[in-house]
């Protein structure tokens, strides 16, 4: 009786969100195209909320005594589903924009979407002038006030562990002098999985740790800088793997 009931809920809760992305979305954007976005940044906040609200998630935020709300930084958090956007922007206080595959904004509606919301285009097939377009657009957005978001893992988790990180969003960081703000997304993967459909009853608990500043950090440092931070973000989401999974 609860799987059947699940699964109903679940069929809903996809029908409900799936309605509310479309439609206020949309509204959301063509908004955007005569108000600025920073000024008016309070109404994707509600819609992004409002996602998860009708996902069924319980949602909280954590902040350690050491992150610095005012700092515009690039935060760097674990990948676990394609709720994380949602999450990541109801969770972080700044006004935020992320990096999204170069391919993703070919796709109907959502690529409009994402390139009226401001995300910075990856290119699929990394190059040299690909990439130097990309960091050309994430300086402009430091320079500029606007913090970044990457996932370092550069994919979603299958088993809801944190995987390696990437170096590249620390070479960027440091490059440009950006502090770093790790981010743990915990109880995502038990709320939604990857490869799967249903949507179980849970709550998203985001920490925001302590701001890492880079700018005496050395080039020859990055891989230090990058396991220090992987493991920063690593302890929540294991502590909750450890606690409500089985074995």
């Amino acid at each position: 009786m609860r799987n059947a009931w699940l699964t109903i809920r679940a069929l809903l809760l996809w029908a409900l969100s799936g309605i509310h992305f479309a439609v206020v979305g949309t509204v959301a954007a063509v908004v955007g195209l005569c108000l600025d976005r920073r000024k008016h940044d309070w109404i994707n906040r509600g819609f992004f909320r409002n996602i998860l609200r009708l996902a069924g998630v319980r949602f909280e935020v954590k902040r350690a005594p050491g992150f610095d709300p005012q700092r515009t930084s690039v935060f760097i958090c674990n990948h676990v589903n394609i709720f994380d956007p949602f999450v990541i922007y109801s969770a972080i206080p700044q006004f935020v924009r992320g990096f999204e595959l170069a391919s993703h904004f070919q796709i109907p509606v959502y690529g409009w979407l994402m390139g009226r919301f401001g995300n910075i285009p990856v290119p699929d097939v990394p190059s040299r002038s690909g990439l130097e377009h990309m960091a050309a657009h994430a300086k402009a957005a430091l320079d500029s006030g606007v913090s970044l978001i990457a996932f370092a893992e550069g994919r979603r988790t299958r088993d809801g562990h944190v995987h390696d990180f990437k170096k590249g969003i620390f070479n960027l960081a440091l490059r440009f002098g950006a502090p770093i703000v790790p981010m743990s997304i915990v109880g995502s993967y038990e709320f939604f999985r990857t490869g799967d459909w249903m949507l179980y009853p849970g709550k998203i608990t985001i920490y925001l740790h302590d701001t890492i500043d880079t700018s005496q950090v050395a080039r020859g440092e990055v891989d230090a800088l990058r396991r220090r931070v992987q493991d920063i973000v690593a302890v929540p989401v294991e502590e909750s793997l450890k606690a409500n999974l089985p074995g």
